[in-house]
């Protein structure tokens, strides 16, 4: 009785939002808040729990959120004003063409979400993709759908992300054969969901980029201000993400330092925090005053900035509000412990445990995450470290599957992205199912002819 009064909780809470968001019109902040409260309601939590679960799911999701979009909106401005993404994408047009530069965005999405969250490595590269359409007037989904195919499918498939580093730790695999496997996998699917999927519906729906927030002239750069050079502006972009990377080598153990002041040091700039407060106060000198910009300037462009930031971050924090709702509720728990007995395969029950507690409650690290516990007593002790790490990445591609409202990613794109709520199911929804399956189905093959030859 308990488990159906969960399920018909979770389907009225998503019907709810999706009543209020697509046919009322109502604002995704609170829309995600009243829903929240239906599940919370429907599943019998006390009123005064449910008030703790908006405000856990709040604190839990803004924590970090909050001051890497904040962040990141700073630094994406001062690139943007100083005309930076502009000359960056002239220089990608000139290296790989028009026709190469979403291959171009995919790859540099797949090797920046490495050592960097997908949050921050989206919000860094997402003023190249304005760029980028603005050049081309070409639909921004081409170039935006396969940054986020290689930002999405790294941050699932492969270590040092926390996802796969986790799963690999509770089933005992070998991260060496996490990362071969992922990395064979993850091409592949970037290549059908980012670039294929992307030109495909790029070509049905016409984006265009977000305006700026102050206005410009055509060639990027306001009148009377210097043009930076091109590597000054891309070793400013790479500034964050080598200190991050330094930092996450350190942790991980590929970079070994006998110095602890050092190490400290490392961990301490390579946060993402410090990352990019770094990279603000670089860009601010060298891309705002060396330029001819004025600290008035300055401070408005960046002040601007956190108007669009602040929703994004208001609606981010709704989106983990109705997440926290749904994992409190136990709904997720109570599915993936339903499908326990059925008696698949492990690597199929990994995926579909993955999945449904990935469309459930939204965030895809806590779907794997769950998934490797009830996966990981069904593990025989003749499993090799190729099953293993086949295992970690059939997880993945369930913890990818479908996001939706219930993901603060789903909002993120859709805000930066500047489209609707049903255009985001179209394309960012859609596109992650791509990864998802064909991740999967491509796991299963490798898997079944291992096991076969």
């Amino acid at each position: 009785m308990i488990e159906y009064t969960l399920l018909v909780a979770v389907l009225a809470g998503i019907l709810v939002l999706l009543f209020l968001i697509l046919k009322l019109k109502l604002h995704a902040f609170p829309a995600l808040l009243i829903s929240s409260i239906v599940v919370g309601v429907l599943a019998g939590l006390e009123p005064l729990a449910i008030m703790d679960t908006i405000h856990e799911g709040m604190a839990n999701t803004l924590g970090f959120v909050a001051t890497v979009v904040g962040l990141g909106a700073m630094f994406g401005a001062i690139l943007e004003h100083s005309g930076g993404a502009r000359i960056v994408a002239n220089f990608l047009l000139k290296k790989f063409s028009v026709s190469r530069a979403p291959a171009a965005m995919a790859v540099a999405g797949f090797i920046i979400a490495i050592p960097v969250f997908f949050e921050v490595g989206f919000i860094l590269l997402v003023p190249m993709i304005y760029a980028l359409q603005r050049q081309t007037k070409k639909s921004l989904l081409i170039f935006a759908l396969p940054l986020l195919a290689g930002l999405a499918v790294t941050h699932a498939f492969m270590p040092p992300t926390p996802g796969p580093i986790a799963v690999a730790d509770i089933i005992g695999a070998d991260l060496g054969w996490v990362i071969v496997i992922g990395a064979i996998i993850g091409f592949p699917t970037v290549v059908l969901g980012g670039l294929f999927y992307g030109k495909y519906i790029g070509n049905k729906i016409f984006i265009e980029a977000p305006p700026v927030t102050i206005e410009v002239e055509d060639n990027g750069l306001k009148a009377g201000k210097k043009i930076p050079g091109v590597y000054t502006i891309l070793a400013i972009i790479a500034i964050p993400i080598i200190l991050i990377l330094l930092s996450t080598f350190v942790k991980s153990g590929l970079l070994s330092i006998e110095n602890s002041g050092l190490i400290l040091v490392l961990n301490l700039f390579g946060h993402p925090f410090s990352a990019l407060i770094i990279a603000n106060i670089i860009a601010w000198y060298v891309l705002g005053i060396r330029l001819g910009f004025s600290k008035k300037e300055l401070l408005d462009i960046t002040t601007k900035s956190m108007g669009p930031a602040g929703m994004i971050i208001l609606i981010t924090g709704a989106g983990g509000v109705f997440k926290q709702v749904l994992v409190n509720t136990g709904a997720g728990e109570m599915l993936a412990s339903s499908l326990a007995g059925i008696g698949f395969p492990v690597l199929v029950f990994a995926f579909i445990v993955a999945l449904l507690v990935r469309v459930i409650q939204g965030s895809a690290t806590v779907a794997m995450i769950t998934a490797a516990g009830l996966v990981s007593p069904l593990i025989t002790g003749g499993t090799g470290n190729f099953e293993l790490a086949c295992i970690v990445i059939a997880i993945a591609a369930g913890g990818t599957f479908m996001s939706h409202v219930n993901d603060s990613g789903f909002w993120l794109v859709k805000e930066l992205l500047g489209i609707s709520e049903k255009e985001t199911f179209k394309t960012w929804t859609i596109m992650t199912g791509i990864l998802s399956i064909s991740g999967f189905l491509l796991v299963f093959i490798i898997y079944l002819l291992y096991s076969i030859y």
